[in-house]
């Protein structure tokens, strides 16, 4: 019997680098799958329509809610975020391991319904390399950047739920201990 792929669940707070590290794995293990999740926020510069997410208004996310097509789906900083389920469990099916980057609340829905999933949590080395970071991005306005780092305090709390904590002080490091996480546990 073929092995199934397994699930990997990857949170961190909004500016702990995430969507860096992430990018790090693939281009290290290609042979891994990035889930690529629903949201109603606007692209930023360089994001591409079903490469970083699929660019969708609040009607038709909330059409895919009423047609159960998410696996998980949550609220975040205003904006509605989803992973649609029929393209990950093809995966796991076939033997591939699937990465999701979700915020906190959608792994714990994920967690739930599939209770075998990893879940890795990336943390900044400390508030005030986040808030550079954030800051370093110019995406956001005052009001919203205040807004992600009050999330971020919250869902730094939250890291004692996940099975793995990993520091993003390096990003090839971090991305290494990530990549170590997997092959235990494939």
């Amino acid at each position: 019997m073929s092995r199934k792929g397994k699930i990997f669940i990857i949170s961190a707070p909004s500016g702990a680098g995430k969507g860096t590290v992430i990018e790090r794995l693939l281009k290290i293990r290609p042979e891994l799958v990035f889930s690529v999740s629903a949201t109603t926020r606007a692209a930023r510069a360089r994001e591409r329509e079903g490469v970083a997410y699929y660019f969708v208004t609040r009607e038709q996310f909330l059409g895919m809610i009423k047609r159960d097509e998410f696996l998980e789906y949550a609220e975040y900083v205003g904006e509605l975020y989803g992973t649609p389920k029929k393209s990950i469990y093809d995966c796991v099916g076939k033997g591939i391991d699937v990465l999701l980057d979700i915020e906190v609340q959608g792994a714990r829905q994920v967690k739930a319904k599939v209770p075998d999933a990893v879940m890795i949590f990336i943390v900044p080395p400390d508030m005030s390399e986040l808030e550079r970071r954030l800051r370093g991005r110019g995406t956001d306005s005052e009001e919203k950047l205040v807004a992600r780092l009050e999330r971020a305090r919250t869902e730094l709390d939250e890291k004692k739920h996940y099975d793995h904590i990993v520091v993003n002080d390096c990003v090839s490091r971090a991305a290494e201990e990530i990549l170590s996480i997997i092959d235990i546990a494939t």
